[in-house]
């Protein structure tokens, strides 16, 4: 050992992690490594300095050349000693250490002598060894003993020979791919390891070859995989093939007899596998679903933990999509809430709320609330999730279900654990109008004692929406101007924010509440002054509204549909004039990366032609920039500039990319340049576009580059008059024509004549994307309101097969060039209903909102009804003509 073990003292604390190797230092420990060179070996002293070198090794330490270099010349001398345990420990070293290309050359005779040693130990390790530090001059050498080494009688032999096979597949692949004879012969083998190894290798040298891999599969299903864990591993390779080749005409699924004859194996890992992969199958049917269910249940009474473990988790993933077909196991996962791991009994739990019926619920919950107290939180966070399910599903239920959420908001719990208690509330608040009253009550009641300052404001804002719709909006002003004063400055404005809220939309209350406004106006924070300030002058005297009720609405509850860092640059650009600031003036684009960005040292710049910006300045510096130059002056106001695309490939003589304005009756495309050639000076640059796949536009401007030297960002436009205020599409093929001037080295100058030449550049598309300006809405359902119903649109459509939603979800989010809201792109795994929401701008300033609506069918079909808002009812006509044409 590294260190004698010593006698712990009787109070030592058994459950603080003990170690030997307790005050190890490298410097130390290569100090002693000198005994690798003494004239007679301690093998007991030299194996445990190899035991403090590992450790400090994979304890990350780093060797410094020279260190390495001696400890693996002194691990070198020890091949002289024949004790076995200490060779061991030579192996281990020299594989940790990896030497270099050099330092290999002196140990591969040793390894390559006990590589055909009669000692098996010695010939496995070996094997092992040279596989891990040899390159592919040495490997060529040793494939015989290699190839041999896969067939050996011995299994230890044999399994080391195609582990490291394994290895080098990625590094050497054409060498290991000749040995594909060997391992077949291997995958014969009674040995349970070696068929495994074997099985394993094979495949990955067939992986690309589908057809292959199918043989192999086929092949091998006869019965010829004796070891389960080979077994294991067929199942897997069964289930893909299964996925791959299922018909989703006639549904006929090869293999699945295969599969289904697993869950009959004698060994309990091939059964789990099996039922595994049968549950997970593409477009499963509750009827091929139900013998692996059959199976798993019988593993839920297994007095082997792991064994339940295995079984619950797969049925919990079962219950998400055939909740019917896992119902006759509820009695026996009923008995698992009392389990001694809480791991089994939070999924027994959670699988029983998804596959519960409505008289269970009650039964269900007394279990669950004395089984609260017990977990962690991150197991509290699965249930709470769980039952909002639930409560969404059996409606009646509410009471009881939003009692138990309220009564466990009120326990101890970490951040995370109580957001998710406060987001199901508001959730079932929302969706399920009877739980209103109960519901707002019980997080009034939580805010008082509320510790985290962004769970309180949430509250208050959605106390501030909901509140007063309540019966009684009274009986909450009490707990929200008690936030006023007793909490910090953030949670005290927005109380302020969410008084006036209930003065606007409850009349009785406003002059209750004026008052409270008016006290307000001595608070210490500046932020809660001005905004009791700026209430009362919107109310007026004793709460009378003084503003038009349409801007009191806008102050109080409509949305900022600007990108806070846009107005931020808009405001500390805006120069004092006589002309107000005028949020009209802020863009309301959103960028992804900034146009100038240069993506590291001695790459080609992308010469935008604006200097260095930040993110949200550049649509503004374009503008600016465009209007400098003559031709385009009386384009009027820029709608939206897209991110730059590129037209050539990397490390060309030339490097080109393009970005669109848009504006109402014009397309821009700025051709940015950057020539990469030293020797060369480039003249009259400009780009010559054919638009003849482009039928709606007709070309008005080209102005061309008058000198690009080298690597000099330099632009070239040319523009294009549409339709105002349409939406024209086209393709545009794109071909950069200059003359070239070649350079004298030794005076830097051009020489006076020069030579044309032209360079084919990628096509540039204009797409209906191009016209809609991504903004953000920060509550979705007040501004879908209030856009109304006269604008709307509804359409259902078919996706086609998809791999996902998630992949669906993208491709109709970038087809229409819209911003997602609240979170809504992210598509839980395993769901075969999701709804998206989107906001944009199109072309002309009209607001539109959508709300797309997937469902994904057994046979991975793609379903998608599209509602759509706009303040121009021709505006979501033509959003749905996009889904339609795209």
């Amino acid at each position: 050992m590294a260190q004698p073990l010593v006698k712990k003292d009787d109070d030592y604390d058994d459950e603080e992690e003990y170690s030997p190797f307790l005050g190890i230092e490298k410097g130390t420990v290569l100090q002693e490594a000198r005994v690798f060179n003494d004239p007679q070996l301690d093998t007991r002293k030299c194996s445990q300095v190899i035991t403090k070198l590992l450790y400090l090794l994979n304890q990350g330490e780093t060797f410094t050349k020279v260190e390495a270099t001696e400890v693996f010349f002194g691990v070198t001398k020890l091949f002289q000693s024949r004790d076995i345990e200490l060779r061991r420990m030579v192996y281990l070293m020299i594989k940790e250490l990896s030497p270099s290309s050099d330092d290999v050359i002196i140990v591969t005779s040793s390894l390559m002598k006990d590589m055909n040693s009669k000692n098996d130990m010695y010939r496995a390790n070996a094997i092992r060894v040279l596989c891990r530090i040899t390159d592919g001059t040495l490997l060529t050498q040793i494939e015989r003993y290699l190839k041999q080494a896969i067939v050996d009688k011995n299994p230890v032999v044999a399994s080391a020979a195609l582990v490291s096979g394994i290895h080098l597949l990625q590094t050497n692949p054409e060498i290991v791919k000749r040995w594909s004879n060997e391992v077949q012969e291997a995958v014969q083998s009674r040995a349970p390891l070696v068929q495994f190894h074997a099985l394993g290798l094979l495949h990955q040298i067939r992986q690309n070859d589908r057809l292959a891999v199918n043989k192999l599969v086929s092949s091998l299903t006869r019965g010829t995989a004796r070891s389960p864990l080979a077994q294991c591993l067929l199942v897997r390779y069964a289930s893909q093939v299964a996925s791959e080749s299922a018909n989703s005409q006639t549904g006929e699924r090869p293999l699945y007899d295969f599969l289904e004859s697993c869950l009959r194996h004698k060994s309990e890992m091939v059964i789990l596998e099996a039922a595994r992969a049968i549950a997970e199958l593409n477009g499963v049917t509750s009827r091929e679903v139900t013998p692996a269910i059959t199976v798993l249940q019988l593993f839920l009474n297994s007095p082997k933990p792991v064994l339940r473990f295995a079984a619950i988790r797969t049925l919990n993933k079962v219950a998400m999509t055939h909740p019917m077909a896992v119902t006759n196991c509820n009695i026996d996962m009923e008995s698992l809430i009392s389990d001694q791991n809480r791991s089994i009994a939070t999924l027994a739990i959670t699988t029983l709320l998804k596959t519960g019926n409505e008289s269970s619920v009650d039964r269900l919950m007394k279990q669950i609330t004395n089984f609260m107290s017990d977990i962690a939180d991150e197991f509290k966070i699965v249930v709470v999730d769980a039952i909002r399910s639930l409560c969404l599903k059996f409606p009646l239920k509410y009471r009881s279900l939003m009692n138990f959420l309220c009564n466990i908001l009120r326990e101890e719990g970490g951040f995370e654990y109580k957001k998710v208690i406060v987001d199901s509330i508001v959730i079932l608040i929302r969706d399920i109008p009877e739980a209103k009253e109960n519901g707002l009550l019980h997080l009034c009641e939580f805010i008082e004692d509320c510790e985290f300052t962004y769970l309180s404001t949430q509250i208050l804002h959605f106390l501030g929406i909901e509140g007063p719709k309540a019966s009684d909006p009274s009986k909450y002003i009490r707990y929200i101007y008690n936030r006023v004063h007793l909490e910090n400055a953030t949670v005290r404005a927005c109380a302020v924010s969410t008084l006036a809220k209930f003065a606007v939309m409850v009349d009785s209350l406003k002059p209750r509440i004026y008052v409270l406004l008016r006290r307000c106006l001595f608070d210490s924070d500046d932020e809660v002054r001005d905004r009791a300030t700026l209430y009362l002058k919107t109310l007026g005297a004793e709460g009378s509204i003084v503003e038009n009720e349409e801007d009191v609405q806008e102050i109080l509850f409509g949305s900022l549909d600007l990108p806070l860092s846009n107005l931020e640059t808009s405001l500390k650009n805006y120069e004092p004039s006589e002309e107000p600031f005028h949020l009209d003036s802020v863009s309301k684009e959103i960028k992804s990366q900034p146009l100038a960005e240069k993506k590291g040292s001695g790459k080609k710049s992308k010469g935008l032609g604006v200097p260095p910006t930040t993110l949200t300045s550049s649509v503004d510096a374009y503008e600016k920039m465009l209007r400098s130059i003559e031709e385009f002056s009386d384009f009027g106001k820029l709608f939206k500039s897209s991110a730059s695309m590129e037209l050539t490939e990397a490390e060309t003589e030339y490097a080109v990319n393009v970005v669109k304005h848009i504006f109402d009756r014009h397309v821009v495309f700025q051709y940015n340049c950057t020539n990469t050639i030293p020797e060369q000076l480039l003249e009259n640059v400009n780009v010559i576009v054919d638009a003849s796949e482009a039928e709606e536009f007709s070309e008005v401007v080209s102005k061309p580059l008058r000198s690009l030297p080298y690597n000099t960002p330099g632009q070239t436009f040319v523009a294009f008059e549409k339709p105002d205020g349409v939406a024209a599409v086209g393709k545009f093929s794109n071909m950069l024509k200059f003359i070239v001037k070649e350079i004298d080295p030794s005076t830097g100058e051009a020489e006076d004549d020069g030579v044309e030449d032209e360079y084919q550049l990628e096509d540039v598309e204009v797409v209906a994307a191009d016209y809609m300006l991504k903004v953000v809405v920060s509550n979705f359902k007040n501004a879908w309101e209030s856009v109304g119903e006269d604008g709307e649109r509804v359409d259902e459509y078919g996706l086609g097969p998809r791999g996902s939603l998630a992949e669906a979800v993208r491709a109709v989010v970038d087809l229409l060039g819209m911003q997602p809201c609240e979170g809504t792109e992210v598509v839980p795994s395993n769901l075969r209903s999701h709804t998206c929401l989107l906001s944009g701008v199109f072309i002309g300033n009209v607001r539109v909102l959508a709300r797309l609506s997937f469902g994904l069918d057994a046979s991975r079909e793609v379903a998608m009804k599209l509602v759509v808002r706009s303040d121009d009812e021709t505006v979501s006509d033509l959003i749905h003509e996009i889904i339609s044409s795209g």
